[in-house]
């Protein structure tokens, strides 16, 4: 008889929480596009050329944006995932503070954008232009922002701080062993 009254104690716990869930949603329900915004057949509305377009704060989430002019188009504050850029013209774009995550910026021509507060983890830019690009505090994998740092010059190396990206780092063949010292 206890088992029965504790289960019946945790299922109308669970209606109780779940109760105002489904009144909400009874009197307001939700749209597939509040769920998800950035519906990939709705690229297709897009222009082909969005060059110069305000695209502040909007969402790209598995967008084909690949080979399309975005050049001077203003992005900041935008989130991408899992979207496609390769061979787009970002060039003088702003980028400035978005997040970019498991983004494809493969030869995509970045020459002049400004990057700088982006978050840009698990995004590739194989081939990519990046004269005069703007990195100061994006943050990347080390392993980009080494394949970047071969190619980088200039203030895109320093943005990228490409003389620090060994800092601190030392091979375990070289200096003093710390934990077995006299090894």
């Amino acid at each position: 008889m206890a088992s029965l009254i504790s289960s019946l104690k945790r299922s109308l716990t669970r209606l109780l929480i779940l109760l105002p869930v489904i009144v909400g949603l009874t009197f307001n329900p939700v749209s597939v596009g509040a769920l998800y915004p950035s519906d990939p057949s709705s690229v297709d509305s897009l222009d082909t050329s969005l060059h110069g377009q305000n695209l502040q704060n909007t969402e790209y989430v598995k967008y084909d944006l690949s080979g399309r002019d975005l050049g001077e188009a203003n992005f900041s504050g935008s989130f991408f995932s899992v979207s496609n850029l390769q061979d787009a013209n970002l060039s003088g774009a702003n980028l400035q503070n978005v997040i970019a995550y498991a983004t494809r910026f493969d030869n995509a021509d970045l020459s002049g954008a400004n990057l700088s507060g982006a978050e840009l983890l698990k995004s590739r830019f194989d081939g990519a232009e990046i004269d005069g690009t703007n990195f100061t505090d994006a943050v990347l994998d080390r392993s980009q922002q080494k394949a970047l740092c071969d190619r980088a010059t200039g203030s895109t190396a320093e943005s990228l701080k490409c003389g620090s990206i060994s800092d601190g780092y030392v091979p375990a063949s070289e200096g003093e062993n710390k934990f077995n010292p006299g090894t």
